[in-house]
C-alpha cells in the first residue's frame, strides 16, 4: 500500500477524485439504465468498484466503474435471464448477481495465477471490432428511448404476442403437472382447471416480456424502429437532442467542467423546473445499499453452469479494459502498473459490487485521465471518487430519481459514438485484408448476434491466420535443399566438393511447430540416394513444440531404417530438452553424433565415414573457420 496516504499528494488526490466522481455520476446512472437493472445498480457499481479497485489494485491513478463494454455484455446477460424468468426481475436478480460475482472471482483468479501479462497478446483487429460493435449496440439500442418509445407500453405491438404468451403459460402448466406426476392426457380436466386460474394480467405481463425481447438488441431495435417513428414522443426527443447538443457544444467552450454533467443538470433542470410531462428514470432507493443475501440462499449450480463461459468472458473483458487504461495512465504519469495486482483489485471491486446489487465495471479511461489531469497521484484519488458517489447517493438519491430517462438516453448516444474505434475504421483501406476481415467479422457478429461468441470466433480466426503466416514464413526460410542448391552458411563455404554427393545438409531456420512441419516432413523424400550422412543444422531453431518433435521423430526413424547417419549441429537448449524427453537423444541420435559447431561435425565425418579423401578433409581444415551468423535470414 505504498503511497496510499502520502499527504504531500493529498490535495491533488482529493481534487482528482472529486472531479472524476462528478464525471462518473451521469455515466453510472446511464449505464445502470442501459444494462437493465436501473440507475441505482449503475451507481452501486461505480461506488464499490471505484473504491475497492483503487484500494487493492496495481495502478495508483486508475478510476474504475461501469464502462461501455462491460455494460453492453451485462445488458445481454441481464436481458436473457429476465426473459427466462418470465420478465420477473426480482426472480432473475439473484442469478444475475451471482454471475457478476463469479466474474469478479474469475478476475481475482486471473491475477493470482499471473495471467495479467498475457492480455496484451489479444490481436488489435479483435479489440477494434469489439469496441466498434459496443458503440453500435449502445447507439442503436438508445434510439428507441431517445424517441420516447417503449415496446412494452405499445398496446398494439404487445397484443401481437398474446397467442405466444398463452402458449408459454400453458406449457409451464404442463411442465408443472409433469413434475407432479400427473398424466395430462388421462386427466386433462386438471389442466383446464389450472388454466382457468390464469388471469389477463398474467397474459399481458408475459406478452410484454415477449415484446421487450423482440425489440431488444440491434436487430430488435431496427425491427421496431418504424413503429417508434410513428409513435414519437416529441418532448422526449427534444430532451435527448438537447442533451447531445450540450455535451458536444459545451466542450467547445471549456473542458474544465465535464460537459456530460452540465447536460444532465441543465436538461433535468428544464424538465423538472417547467413541470414538463416527461418520463423519469426508475426511483433510486434512499439509504445505504443492501447486501443481497439471495445470492447465497437461492444459489443453484444448475442455474449458473450455463453462464460460466459468460462470467469468464466478463472477467476477461474487464481485464482487457482495465489494463488498457492502466497503460494510458502509465504513459501520462511515467509510472509502471502491476497488471496481476490490478486484476486482483478489479476482481475484488466487482465481487463486492455484485453482493450489493451493482453492475460490473473496469478501469475507465476518460475518468482516469480526468483524475490525473486534476492532480491525482495515489490510490486515494480512486477511493475518493467512490466515497463522493456514496455521498451523492445518500444526499440526493430522491432528487436524482427525477432525472428524465431521455436525458440518460442522450448521454448514452454520445457514449456509443465516442467508444467506436475510428482509428481502426479509418485504417481499413490500408490494412492487410486478413486483419480487416477479422475486424469486420467481430464487428458484425458482435452487433447482430452474440458479443461473447463473436470475440471467441475472432480470436480463433486471428490465431489460425497468425499460425499460417508464421508457418509460411518459417517454410520460406527453411527450404529443403542440398548444399549443391542452397546458399551455404559462412562456415560451409569451403565444404569439400567430394562430400557434397554423400552429405546432405538441412538448414532449419525458425521454430519447428505445428504450423511449419508440413515442408519439414518432406525431408526424407528429397534426400538424394547418394547421401549417406544427413547433417541437420539447428543453431537457428529456437523452439520446437510437440507436433514438431513427433515430426522430427518420424523422419529420424525413416532415415535410421535407411542406414543413414544423422548428425545434429548446435542444438539449442529447448529443442534439445524436447528431444531428450522422448529419448530421441540418445536412442536415435547417439550423443557422439551431437556437435557444437560445423567444424567438429566435419572432423567426425573424416574419422567415421568411408570414401572421404584425406586431401578433401585437409583442405577444409586449413580453411579459415567462420562461425555462423545467427542474424542472417
Amino acid at each position: 500500500m505504498k503511497n496510499l496516504f502520502d499527504f504531500k499528494y493529498l490535495k491533488g488526490d482529493l481534487f482528482g477524485g472529486i472531479t472524476a466522481g462528478i464525471v462518473a455520476l451521469p455515466l453510472a446512472l446511464a449505464f445502470g439504465v442501459s444494462a437493465g437493472l436501473g440507475p441505482s445498480a449503475g451507481l452501486y457499481g461505480a461506488i464499490f468498484v471505484s473504491f475497492f479497485a483503487a484500494l487493492f489494485g496495481g495502478t495508483n491513478t486508475q478510476i474504475s466503474g461501469p464502462t461501455a463494454p462491460m455494460t453492453a455484455v451485462s445488458m445481454v446477460v441481464i436481458a436473457s435471464i429476465i426473459a427466462i424468468n418470465d420478465g420477473d426481475i426480482t426472480q432473475a436478480l439473484p442469478i444475475i448477481l451471482t454471475i457478476f460475482l463469479l466474474a469478479g472471482l474469475f478476475q481475482i483468479g486471473l491475477g493470482v495465477i499471473g495471467l495479467g501479462k498475457y492480455i496484451k497478446y489479444i490481436p488489435y483487429p479483435v479489440v477494434s471490432g469489439f469496441m466498434t460493435a459496443i458503440g453500435v449496440i449502445i447507439l442503436i439500442t438508445q434510439i428507441l428511448p431517445s424517441l420516447g418509445y417503449y415496446p412494452k407500453e405499445d398496446a398494439e405491438f404487445v397484443n401481437q404476442f398474446k397467442p405466444h404468451a398463452e402458449e408459454i403459460i400453458l406449457d409451464n402448466i404442463l411442465k408443472k403437472e409433469t413434475g407432479e406426476g400427473i398424466l395430462v392426457l388421462e386427466d386433462f380436466k386438471e389442466t383446464i382447471i389450472r388454466a382457468n386460474y390464469v388471469t389477463q394480467d398474467q397474459i399481458l405481463k408475459e406478452s410484454q416480456t415477449l415484446a421487450a425481447k423482440e425489440a431488444s438488441g440491434v436487430i430488435g431495435a431496427i425491427t421496431v424502429l418504424p413503429r417508434a417513428l410513428k409513435n414519437i414522443s416529441w418532448l422526449e426527443l427534444m430532451l435527448a437532442l438537447g442533451t447531445i447538443i450540450i455535451i458536444y457544444g459545451f466542450k467547445r467552450i471549456t473542458t474544465a467542467v465535464p460537459s456530460t454533467l452540465v447536460a444532465l443538470l441543465v436538461m433535468s433542470g428544464i424538465a423538472y423546473g417547467f413541470n414538463l410531462d416527461y418520463r423519469p428514470i426508475e426511483e433510486i432507493p434512499s439509504g445505504l445499499p443492501t447486501f443481497n443475501i439471495e445470492i447465497f440462499s437461492q444459489f443453484s449450480f444448475g442455474n449458473i453452469i450455463p453462464y460460466i463461459f459468460t462470467a469468464l468472458t466478463l472477467a476477461l473483458l474487464g481485464a482487457i479494459d482495465s489494463l488498457l487504461t492502466s497503460v494510458v495512465a502509465d504513459n501520462m504519469t511515467k509510472t509502471q502498473h502491476k497488471p496481476n495486482k490490478e486484476l486482483i483489485g478489479q476482481g475484488i471491486g466487482n465481487s463486492i459490487a455484485a453482493l450489493f446489487g451493482g453492475i460490473p465495471g473496469a478501469g475507465a479511461t476518460i475518468r482516469t485521465v480526468v483524475n490525473i489531469k486534476a492532480g491525482g497521484k495515489t490510490r486515494l484519488s480512486g477511493m475518493t471518487a467512490g466515497v463522493l458517489l456514496l455521498f451523492i447517493l445518500l444526499a440526493i438519491g430522491p432528487i436524482a430519481s427525477q432525472i428524465p430517462a431521455a436525458v440518460l438516453a442522450g448521454i448514452l448516444v454520445t457514449v456509443g459514438i465516442g467508444v467506436m474505434d475510428y482509428k481502426g475504421l479509418k485504417a481499413i483501406p490500408y490494412m492487410p485484408r486478413p486483419e480487416v476481415a477479422i475486424m469486420i467479422v467481430v464487428l458484425v457478429l458482435s452487433s447482430v448476434w452474440n458479443l461473447v461468441y463473436a470475440v471467441g470466433i475472432g480470436l480463433v480466426i486471428a490465431s489460425l491466420m497468425f499460425m499460417k503466416k508464421i508457418g509460411d514464413l518459417t517454410s520460406e526460410r527453411s527450404d529443403v535443399k542440398s548444399l549443391l542448391k542452397e546458399k551455404s552458411w559462412p562456415d560451409e563455404i569451403d565444404f569439400p566438393n567430394s562430400l557434397k554427393e554423400i552429405v546432405f545438409v538441412k538448414h532449419i531456420k525458425g521454430p519447428l511447430f505445428f504450423g511449419s512441419t508440413s515442408d519439414f516432413q518432406q525431408l526424407s523424400k528429397q534426400i538424394p540416394n547418394t547421401a549417406s550422412v544427413i547433417i541437420i543444422r539447428m543453431d537457428r531453431m529456437p523452439y520446437m513444440d510437440q507436433t514438431g518433435l513427433y515430426a522430427m521423430e518420424d523422419i529420424l526413424i525413416d532415415l535410421t531404417k535407411q542406414d543413414k547417419k544423422v548428425l545434429l549441429v548446435d542444438t539449442l537448449k529447448q529443442p534439445k530438452y524436447m528431444l531428450e524427453r522422448i529419448d530421441i537423444i540418445p536412442d536415435l541420435i547417439p550423443k557422439e553424433q551431437l556437435f557444437d559447431n560445423f567444424k567438429d561435425c566435419l572432423v567426425w565425418i573424416k574419422n567415421n565415414i568411408e570414401n572421404v579423401t584425406s586431401s578433401d578433409i585437409k583442405s577444409s581444415e586449413d580453411a579459415s573457420y567462420i562461425p555462423p551468423n545467427n542474424n542472417l535470414k
